[in-house]
């Protein structure tokens, strides 16, 4: 069976890519990573997706007069490489509803809260002021709402009393670079059926998931 082409998005360090790269080098894993593409020449990322024999692209944005013109661009590239599905792991543009539906259940994206709580900016700042004792990240297919859409997978992390906005980060992003792979996985085996607005994961034997904190297997 042939594996599932991905495309990356990225606009810095794209940890969440490194981890889905990682992911796609085991011999096993039903996906590969066809591309890394960022908006900013200057992503780090872009030397490590190099560096593991990536093709990479940049498509600035600032090199065009609309987002449109921008996305079309883009949409052009990644059809030329035939590509299955997108990953948005950290790409600093809101995407068109244009985009978003000729993409529609074929765009990822992982958000640094148990979504639908905290969608948006300054996620970790919000968590803690609200008094919240948990809080998480959340894998989604994306609409053309912003941080919306069919969820896939979560992993909860607690808040805990003495926690800065940073401390808090760091002990999620471990958690997103658990989940996204896992996401991907059952995408990519087809195990992922959306129903309206939830998606449906289909269990094995050897398999239970749970919809929070599921089990996530070594790659």
């Amino acid at each position: 069976m042939a594996k599932l082409k991905v495309a990356v998005f990225i606009s810095s360090r794209g940890t969440n890519m490194q981890s889905l790269v990682r992911a796609c080098q085991t011999p096993d894993f039903p996906a590969e990573i066809a591309c890394v593409l960022s908006n900013n020449l200057e992503a780090a990322g872009l030397k490590f997706a190099a560096d593991n024999s990536i093709p990479t692209r940049t498509i600035d944005h600032r090199d065009f007069e609309t987002r449109e013109a921008f996305e079309a661009e883009i949409t052009s590239y990644l059809e030329d490489l035939q590509i299955d599905l997108i990953c948005l792991a950290g790409f600093m543009r809101l995407l068109t509803e244009e985009f978003v539906n000729r993409w529609r259940d074929r765009i990822l994206n992982i958000h640094p809260s148990l979504l639908p709580a905290f969608k948006g900016l300054h996620v970790h700042e919000r968590a803690i002021e609200s008094g919240a004792r948990f809080t998480g990240c959340t894998v989604h297919f994306v609409r053309p709402e912003m941080d919306n859409g069919p969820i896939i997978a979560q992993a909860v992390v607690p808040i805990l009393e003495k926690d800065t906005p940073d401390e808090l980060a760091a002990r999620i992003l471990e958690q997103e670079h658990r989940i996204y792979p896992l996401a991907l996985k059952l995408v990519a085996e087809g195990r992922v059926k959306i129903h309206g607005p939830r998606a449906m994961i289909e269990r094995t034997q050897e398999q239970t998931l749970s919809l929070l904190n599921p089990k996530v297997e070594e790659f």
